[in-house]
């Protein structure tokens, strides 16, 4: 399921990083406002005003920036899930190490107003924290106890 859910973040990044290619060279401003009438927002409004300003300060230096952000981001969660995938110990490392740094940015958000999204987003992020730990210490216990198995039964001795 871990696997899965990395895999849905990695294409999800994917369209935002292609997206970003498809806005350079183009009025992102015209885009915004006509994407703002589409979806019958008025443009008045102070949320509209913030996306209208956000779209007139766009660089196509900055696209290209987001854009290739967002195809490494895509490749480490698509790796990601490709190892968890195929249970290696390695990708197990890079899910809890890469959710545990994400955790403060979680709660710095949580902390300037409490939404579902947020809240959803939090909470999967910790679950699959806690589960790769689980999996690392599982499978840390299990290498400590085939190594003593192996001691005791001279399997590595060549006997």
């Amino acid at each position: 399921m871990v696997a899965f859910f990395e895999f849905a973040k990695g294409i999800l990044v994917l369209l935002i990083g292609l997206s970003a290619l498809l806005l350079v060279h183009k009025d992102a401003w015209v885009i915004a406002e006509s994407l703002l009438a589409l979806l019958h927002i008025n443009t008045d409004r102070h949320s509209a005003q913030v996306f209208l300003d956000f779209a007139d300060r766009i660089t196509d230096s900055r696209l290209w920036t987001a854009a290739q952000v967002a195809f490494t981001y895509s490749t480490l969660r698509f790796t990601e899930a490709y190892g968890l995938w195929k249970q290696r110990t390695w990708a197990e490392w890079v899910a809890f190490v890469s959710g545990t740094l994400l955790l403060p940015f979680e709660i710095r958000g949580l902390m300037r107003g409490i939404t579902v999204l947020r809240s959803v987003v939090f909470l999967g992020n910790l679950a699959i924290v806690f589960y790769m730990l689980f999996l690392l210490r599982a499978g840390q216990r299990l290498r400590s106890g085939l190594s003593s198995a192996d001691g005791e039964t001279g399997a590595g001795s060549g006997k």
